[in-house]
């Protein structure tokens, strides 16, 4: 299935490697012991340094930019060489670190430096540059070269300077590590969520629904011009075509999509990972943080790769979805209830038991796709739906017969882990092979707590960190 759920995997890594093998989900300190009087001491000692402030830190790159400034007027090149290597010690070409204003006087002198050197001299600072850990993108956009010329440079002056392993591809070799020595796998991943969200996963076995049957089929989306990933973009899924690149995203707060999006976006290429907050607060949110955890997962593709129109006019979505079959009419739906749709189940009512539908806030671009899906899927499927009205929102919803007829044309496409759970769970109380009893007990378990601490919402961050491999087995080592 390729390497996939690698933005968790990365967080974790990033958790592990940043706090020398902390666990995250491992025992408290409290039932480690005393530590010995050694380890105080260390430890004590090593709180007890003193880190320079900000503005200390500020201070100390303002004076050392002045030396070299006077060095080169004085055309003293190793005194501004020394320089350099102590304000990049002092990660004085950090922007993160002292701000932009510093981080320019800090490439002026590099750059003047550069200019009045020799050739011998230039080998020297570029060697120099290597060993004091500085990227080759800095170092070209400092020397205001052309990437050509950075690398007669370094051919002439015959420095080795391998770029740094890119982060996917190290993530790639530990996951490789963790299926061969741990035997982790995207299945166990799942059974981690659901485990995590409260769901046994066992009781659904028991009837024969497969809890991660979800999993299936996901390496033909490797090919985007698969129908699902047409109707993910009319959803969810965010499209930025930029002049080099365009960048796929899917960005959520929810439990489930944590571990659902990276795992589906990395049968397209490995997803990198930003986390946010969010200031605004959900309705209701009684029981929410005052910041919520955003995760955003994104994969950068050639600027020719979408296949798909990123904007239409309804005539032109009408036309595309009608010049479906109906097998990729029913993978475009998949993708737009993955995204955008509910599932669910109404046990007290005699009549319309199951409802599916797929919503879009009533004034945005979204909602001309909810008319055009429902006289598509009438002309196509003879399948009827209604549109419903909520206070901000609109949705194409169908119910009964017609939400289980729709079910079973689409449910196999789904790949979102709690829709195509509800699904499978309604198509199996359907289709006679569970009781209604048992059946309403399961779907329970799979509702979301209304204005409740449901640990389905908010918790991002969280699934992310319990859905990693390391997580489920031997974690990091602790010092």
């Amino acid at each position: 299935m390729g390497s996939r759920a690698t933005g968790v995997l990365t967080m974790h890594l990033i958790r592990c490697f940043a706090v020398g093998g902390f666990k995250i989900n491992g025992p408290s300190t409290k039932d480690k012991g005393p530590m010995s009087s050694k380890e105080d001491q260390e430890l004590s000692n090593e709180a007890s340094q003193p880190q320079p402030t900000q503005a200390g830190r500020i201070e100390t790159c303002t004076e050392l930019v002045s030396k070299a400034m006077r060095c080169l007027e004085n055309n003293d090149k190793q005194c501004v060489t020394r320089l350099i290597e102590e304000l990049v010690r002092n990660q004085c070409h950090n922007g993160y670190v002292v701000g932009k204003e510093i981080t320019n006087k800090v490439k002026d002198v590099v750059h003047e430096l550069w200019l009045v050197s020799d050739n011998e001299h230039r080998c020297e600072l570029l060697r120099m540059f290597r060993d004091l850990g500085l990227s080759k993108r800095w170092v070209i956009h400092t020397l205001k070269m052309r990437t050509n010329q950075f690398n007669q440079w370094i051919i002439r002056c015959g420095v080795e300077w391998k770029g740094k392993m890119l982060r996917n591809n190290v993530v790639k070799v530990v996951e490789d590590l963790l299926r061969k020595k741990f035997n982790w796998d995207e299945e166990r991943a799942c059974e981690e969520l659901f485990k995590f969200i409260g769901i046994d996963i066992n009781a659904f076995k028991r009837h024969g629904i497969e809890p991660c049957s979800w999993l299936k089929g996901l390496e033909s989306l490797r090919d985007l011009r698969r129908p699902y990933w047409f109707g993910l973009a009319r959803s969810d899924l965010m499209i930025n075509k930029l002049s080099k690149y365009i960048r796929l995203g899917l960005n959520t707060t929810n439990t489930v999509s944590a571990v659902f999006f990276p795992v589906l976006l990395s049968t397209i290429k490995t997803p990198s990972l930003s986390i946010g907050w969010r200031n605004e607060l959900p309705t209701p949110a009684k029981y929410v943080n005052e910041k919520i955890t955003s995760l955003l997962y994104y994969v950068d593709l050639g600027v020719d790769a979408w296949p798909w129109p990123i904007e239409l006019s309804v005539d032109e979505l009408e036309r595309i979805l009608d010049g479906f079959s109906n097998e990729e009419l029913a993978e475009y739906i998949a993708g737009e209830i993955d995204g955008d749709g509910f599932i669910w189940y109404n046990k007290y009512t005699n009549g319309k038991t199951a409802y599916v539908g797929i919503t879009a806030c009533r004034d945005c671009p979204k909602r001309i796709v909810l008319d055009v899906l429902k006289r598509i899927i009438a002309r196509k499927f003879g399948i009827v739906g209604n549109i419903v009205h909520f206070e901000t929102a609109d949705a194409l919803e169908f119910g009964g017969e017609d939400a289980v007829k729709l079910l079973r044309r689409v449910a196999k496409y789904m790949h979102h882990p709690l829709r195509r759970l509800r699904a499978e769970l309604i198509l199996a109380l359907y289709d006679g092979r569970i009781s209604r009893e048992e059946s309403e007990r399961l779907y329970d378990v799979t509702k979301y707590e209304i204005g409740g601490p449901d640990v389905k919402r908010n918790n991002a961050l969280e699934a992310l960190v319990r859905a990693a491999p390391q997580t489920h087995t031997r974690g990091c080592k602790s010092r």
